[in-house]
């Protein structure tokens, strides 16, 4: 029987990240994460319809969608408490990154591409050399064993004339 799928969430300030899997530790492990989120409030179990709905579909594969696209479900309140204290006001939501940041971000990016592909090449010739090394230490070790056989037999050739 398969596991439960629960599906949790967690966001990055601009991108929600919902997954829908049968274990805290391995939503951790979907999203790549190296620290309990759940022990720091960065990511939660969600009941939400429409996000279970989504998840559910593909479990195991980690969903992206904006922060706020999908409110967080507020907790469901006794009906027979009147609230006695006014819910406090909500802190106002960050700002979007300026185009100065986001520029940035795709310039570090582009950097990253750069020099991962600057590197691949030059693994690829360090890869060339080594094969062109070992083809010239396999050339050299076959001539030195070719002319080391005939020494030897002209050794052994010239012992039996002395034994004559």
């Amino acid at each position: 029987m398969a596991p439960r799928l629960k599906v949790f969430v967690t966001s990055d300030g601009l991108t929600d990240y919902v997954v829908a899997v049968s274990s805290r530790a391995k939503a951790l492990e979907a999203w790549g994460a190296h620290q309990d989120l759940f022990q720091t409030g960065g990511a939660r179990q969600t009941e939400d319809p429409e996000l279970v709905e989504a998840a559910c579909a593909s479990p195991g594969t980690v969903l992206r969608r904006p922060t706020g696209a999908t409110p967080p479900k507020a907790a469901a309140k006794p009906k027979s408490k009147p609230a006695a204290k006014p819910e406090p006001p909500r802190p106002a939501r960050p700002k979007a990154p300026s185009p100065a940041a986001v520029r940035k971000v795709k310039d570090l990016e582009a950097r990253l591409v750069d020099m991962a592909a600057a590197h691949g090449e030059a693994l690829d010739e360090i890869a060339a050399q080594r094969a062109a090394l070992d083809a010239r230490r396999e050339a050299l070790e076959t001539d030195y064993l070719a002319k080391r056989e005939r020494l030897r037999e002209a050794l052994r050739k010239a012992r039996e004339a002395l034994r004559r």
